[in-house]
């Protein structure tokens, strides 16, 4: 298949179908106990690995492009048409009974995030869209993400332990979101990456800060952010792709108001 003659509407069509299948056994497996233990805290359930497994399978099947899962692994990240699956995004909110849960779904063009699908299927919502917009919320057509300012908009962050190391220390997102908080006392920390990109997309948040580097997390997300006129980048303010190592989605006055509070924060390793 060429990467630059697929039909991206009818492959997120396909997409979609799936998605929906895959949203029964989600909601049906809600409170699922850990079953594969990961880095740190970090673990998955017997419905992830069941959900990536369905998923990889029909999609592979129907629409004849590789996946790269979570769980699994799959198709390289650098092929010329690749899905990205987080079959359960916000796993611990999925297993402590939350909503905020989500399934993930990201097709990338030679590196670049070319569809997004993000199902929310606890609250029955699903965003989908393609390279160059509109963002579709439950089929429907949204309009595009307006210029905001920061101090009248939702801003999701990612959690974190105040005594973390490494990348990105916990001082120093203890620091974003003090500053944050100066300018903007709707913080918000739902723990699940995916699920605030798309609110993002959908004019519900107007900035999104991920302190993580998983592609999994991001490649939907940036997707239909981009689709909606609104800007992702890492944290250092790059255009975001597969290798970066962080992430900022924004509306795009919110997001010029976020990097300057991230420069005035300083360098991460300072925190350390």
């Amino acid at each position: 298949m060429a990467a630059q003659s697929v039909d991206l509407e009818a492959l997120v069509a396909q997409a979609s179908v799936i998605l929906d299948e895959a949203s029964e056994p989600f909601i049906a497996g809600h409170r699922a106990a850990s079953a594969v233990q990961k880095k740190g805290t970090d673990f998955a359930t017997e419905v992830d690995l069941a959900i990536e497994r369905q998923v990889v399978q029909a999609l592979e099947s129907v629409t004849g492009i590789g996946v790269h899962g979570e769980e699994f692994g799959g198709a390289p990240i650098d092929s010329p048409l690749v899905w990205v699956l987080d079959p359960i995004d916000g796993t611990f909110n999925y297993a402590a009974g939350s909503p905020m849960a989500a399934i993930l779904l990201g097709l990338l063009r030679d590196g670049e995030p070319v569809a997004g699908l993000t199902w929310l299927p606890f609250t029955d919502q699903r965003y989908s869209a393609i390279q160059g917009g509109p963002v579709f919320y439950n089929g429907v057509a949204q309009p595009s993400i307006e210029h905001s300012e920061i101090g009248q908009c939702v801003i999701g962050i990612g959690t974190f332990n105040v005594d973390w190391r490494g990348r990105f220390p916990g001082r120093y997102r203890l620091a974003v979101l003090e500053n944050l908080s100066r300018v903007c006392s709707k913080l918000r920390m739902h723990g699940a990456t995916g699920v605030d990109f798309a609110y993002v997309a959908g004019g519900v948040m107007g900035a999104a800060i991920s302190f993580g580097d998983h592609i999994w997390d991001h490649a939907a997300g940036a997707a239909l952010v981009r689709a909606a006129g609104g800007v992702v980048t890492d944290l250092s303010g790059q255009p975001w792709t597969p290798s970066s190592r962080s992430a900022l989605a924004a509306a795009p006055g919110v997001h010029l108001h976020v990097m300057e509070i991230l420069e005035k924060i300083g360098k991460p390793e300072d925190y350390l």
